[in-house]
């Protein structure tokens, strides 16, 4: 898509997700050059799981912000902020959602970071706009709320929601002839079949589906494991490769100085062994079953406890005994004989996310 000289020029927020594809059709078709945002903070739900899971081999393994550029025929911008976003997580202004999710917060960063983005690139575009309904979001997406991210983001009446603009105050972009009022939206509330049914009239047959937002943050099971991570080691942070863990494999903590992190599929396994170097981990010997990384500071009691669950997890879970390897980080490797748990021992309490 080439910019004219007497076009307007706006830059979209991309997800992925249907209703930042929908926003940016209908500016589109109103013939504003368009180029897309998308950020990276680490949290992001797509990628990872489905490109690990065996159960997810159906579900295609793309970027879905790149594949959303490739339908509208429009040049992204993928911009890595993980660092930066770990102070919007750790301590949002306006709080936390129904988990541990700032998306106020979150939403106002992204937007200023979008500005931003104009100055350093000399993009030169004349408004921002995102696929915001009211109503979707109960902590983001509310008519009280929009306001403050204008406000506070910097960008003020240069942003614009498309898809229920009919809803709000006219931004400038509308005032000044930029963009037809009449052929924006009114959409509000969580009701997708409006969605549906643009996209059907704009002739998109396929698209993300959503599924509880964008961000693992909302995810009340993820939420958890993160909390449980913070308490675990008594301070509230973490690392990348912490936050992508957190997506991977079934955690158990039987006491609060360790956990276990044992592979569910052939799939997590397999990307569980390139932690191998940064964790002491058990693998079974004598029959098939997951790799478990050790997550803390483990002694000999500790160890054999971690072994009887990760035999519980193979496939001897019904043999009396099933040899263990231990490895530690070092290299030294010794090996365990020991009696699978039984599922009756498993306290519930020990699966972190439940």
């Amino acid at each position: 898509m080439q910019q004219t000289p007497t076009q307007h020029k706006a830059i979209a927020l991309i997800s992925g997700g249907l209703d930042s594809l929908l926003a940016a059709k209908v500016v589109m078709e109103q013939g504003i050059y368009l180029e897309g945002v998308n950020f990276y903070t680490g949290f992001c739900v797509e990628g990872h799981t489905t490109a690990i899971r065996n159960k997810h081999r159906s579900t295609p393994k793309r970027n879905n912000a790149l594949w959303v550029a490739e339908q509208l025929g429009i040049k992204l911008h993928i911009i890595d902020i993980s660092r930066e976003y770990k102070n919007v997580v750790l301590n949002p202004k306006h709080g936390y959602g129904k988990n541990l999710n700032p998306c106020l917060d979150c939403k106002i960063f992204m937007v200023e970071k979008t500005l931003g983005l104009g100055k350093l690139e000399h993009l030169d575009f004349d408004f921002i706009i995102t696929g915001e309904v009211i109503g979707q979001r109960p902590k983001s997406q509310r008519k009280e709320t929009l306001p403050i991210i204008a406000k506070e983001s910097g960008a003020n009446d240069r942003l614009l929601r498309p898809l229920c603009a009919k809803n709000l105050p006219p931004t400038l972009p509308e005032r000044e002839g930029w963009i037809r009022r009449d052929k924006l939206y009114d959409f509000h509330g969580r009701n997708r079949k409006p969605q549906i049914a643009l996209a059907e009239k704009f002739g998109f047959e396929e698209y993300a589906q959503p599924a509880g937002g964008c961000c693992f943050l909302t995810d009340e099971s993820y939420s958890n494991k993160l909390g449980d991570l913070w308490s675990a080691r008594g301070v509230r942070d973490y690392s990348i490769d912490d936050i992508i863990l957190l997506k991977v494999g079934r955690h158990l903590r039987p006491f609060p100085h360790f956990k276990l992190i044992i592979g569910r599929d052939e799939g997590e396994n397999r990307y569980l062994q390139g932690y191998r170097s940064q964790f002491d981990h058990l693998t079974p010997l004598s029959h098939k079953g997951p790799i478990a990384l050790l997550d803390g500071q483990t002694n000999d009691q500790d160890v054999q406890i971690a072994a009887k669950i990760l035999a519980r997890y193979s496939q001897g879970k019904n043999s009396q005994k099933v040899e263990v390897a231990l490895t530690r980080k070092n290299g030294l490797e010794r090996h365990l004989s020991v009696e699978p748990l039984h599922p009756g021992d498993l306290p519930l309490e020990w699966h972190v996310g439940s």
